[in-house]
């Protein structure tokens, strides 16, 4: 890769790297600002949340998650007894009050398919005011999905505007992506798959990289560009392995295969198929990250005229696997019909663009009448905010936003003594135990369940 050269400038406009750890702001406290806020602190870092909406803010100050995912809420705790942890809705301040800023606010999908960036720049207005006001260097590190590009011709031209100073001279910009699982979020950011530091200025990288010294001391530099464009190459890759295997399956069920067992053969190639994460026949991919992009990446596949066939397609296939769960459980002649899990994966209560509500959606519109469990969804979850991630996506949580709480039962039995079939969507015991003592029930397993369907309960899946 290659830096700006700023050797040759006069001394006192070297930039001096501090030697203790840095403070850090970090704006927007969904998933990736929580978590991050949480565990930068645990690395020792004082750390300042952002957010406008006030109801995170508070709950970030007194150590409390704002969302379900395994460990935050403790780490959060004790980031906070240890005086680590602040948080506020003055993002200008913040810049002020710390060396690093990492931008984790919302990217949702834009009217025309690509990537809205309307709070990418509403933030970087306010970061330049308080750029402007300070003294020193300070690091604005991106880390939300956006096109290729984004950082340095929208984030970068408005916070060298606004606050009158040159990026690589009097403040570093880097894109540093995430790697976060919802669930396992918290033990993803101490055990990295990898660490990524796209920056063009040794300064920039050297600060990023003694942040991040302590759960891997060999990140990968690379340019702003390659950085942002890795995470949408990871994102559309996992999409992709989702639809592949799901294909799988349902070219094997009719020939009376074993998809499992073929894709269980597949995956043992570590040299050529890589990875066996993601690489079996399930439901459709959801969450907030892959549908949405997708969908980018195919927008700026046709803004420069490339044709991308199985890119372009995947949503198509996505939506073929939704479409079959649909028309298995018309099939079954219910009424009344269960949903187990509603979250698009186990360990989180994230229903953006999950995919059982696009299906809950047409059955709804079928006039079959809906019941639902999740472990982590209960009727406190906030549903608001999330309208961004529905009006240019998928419209199933909008659909069903007015009534899904109506529809949740706290009772699993409860639930199932009340419908004619279920949809089970989380394989964990808790499922395959309730499956079990109601065997009167018609399953309709889209995650496999069992290895081996047990012989006295109606189980079907859609490619096994």
């Amino acid at each position: 890769m290659e830096f700006r050269d700023f050797s040759n400038q006069p001394a006192e406009l070297v930039t001096p790297i501090p030697s203790e750890k840095a403070s850090i702001s970090i704006v927007g406290l969904g998933y990736v600002g929580a978590v991050s806020t949480a565990c930068l602190a645990a690395l020792g870092h004082r750390v300042i949340g952002v957010d406008l909406d006030l109801g995170k803010v508070a709950q970030i100050g007194r150590g409390k998650s704002p969302i379900h995912e395994a460990d935050l809420s403790e780490t959060l705790t004790q980031g906070v007894k240890d005086g680590l942890i602040s948080a506020t809705d003055d993002l200008t301040a913040a810049v002020r009050e710390t060396d690093v800023t990492f931008v984790s606010v919302g990217t949702p999908t834009a009217a025309d398919g690509g990537c809205d960036d309307t709070y990418i720049r509403a933030a970087s207005r306010a970061m330049a005011e308080g750029l402007r006001d300070k003294e020193g260097f300070h690091v604005f590190a991106m880390r939300c999905s956006i096109p290729p590009g984004t950082t340095m011709s929208v984030m970068t031209p408005i916070l060298e505007e606004v606050s009158g100073k040159v990026a690589g001279r009097d403040f570093g910009i880097c894109f540093n992506p995430e790697f976060l699982r919802e669930g396992v979020a918290i033990s993803d950011f101490h055990h990295p798959p990898k660490t990524v530091i796209g920056t063009t200025d040794f300064a920039t990288a050297e600060i990023m990289r003694r942040i991040y010294a302590p759960v891997d001391d060999n990140p990968i530099l690379t340019t702003i560009e390659v950085a942002e464009t890795i995470k949408y190459v990871d994102n559309v890759w996992h999409a992709t392995k989702v639809c592949f295997a799901n294909e799988v399956g349902r070219l094997c069920k009719p020939l009376g295969v074993d998809s499992h067992a073929v894709m269980d053969i597949f995956t043992q190639d570590q040299k050529l198929n890589l990875s066996s994460y993601y690489l079996k026949p399930g439901f459709a991919y959801g969450g907030s990250c892959l549908p949405k992009e997708v969908r980018a990446v195919q927008y700026v596949a046709q803004k420069h005229g490339v044709s991308l066939p199985m890119i372009g397609n995947l949503e198509s296939s996505n939506a073929e696997q939704i479409n079959r769960a649909v028309e298995m459980a018309l099939a079954t002649g219910a009424r009344r019909v269960g949903v187990l899990g509603l979250a698009f994966k186990p360990g989180t209560d994230d229903l953006r663009e999950s995919p059982i509500l696009e299906a809950m959606a047409t059955l709804q519109g079928q006039g079959v009448e809906l019941l639902a469990h999740d472990a982590a969804v209960t009727k406190d979850t906030p549903l608001e905010g999330l309208a961004s991630y529905t009006k240019h996506g998928s419209q199933g949580l909008a659909t069903l936003s007015a009534q899904l709480k109506d529809m949740l039962c706290v009772d699993i039995d409860h639930l199932m003594r009340s419908v004619d079939a279920v949809i089970v969507c989380h394989a964990s015991d808790t499922y395959r135990e309730a499956v079990t003592r109601h065997q009167d029930i018609e399953v309709i397993d889209v995650v496999r369940l069992f290895d081996t369907a047990p012989r006295n309960i109606a189980v079907n899946g859609i490619g096994w």
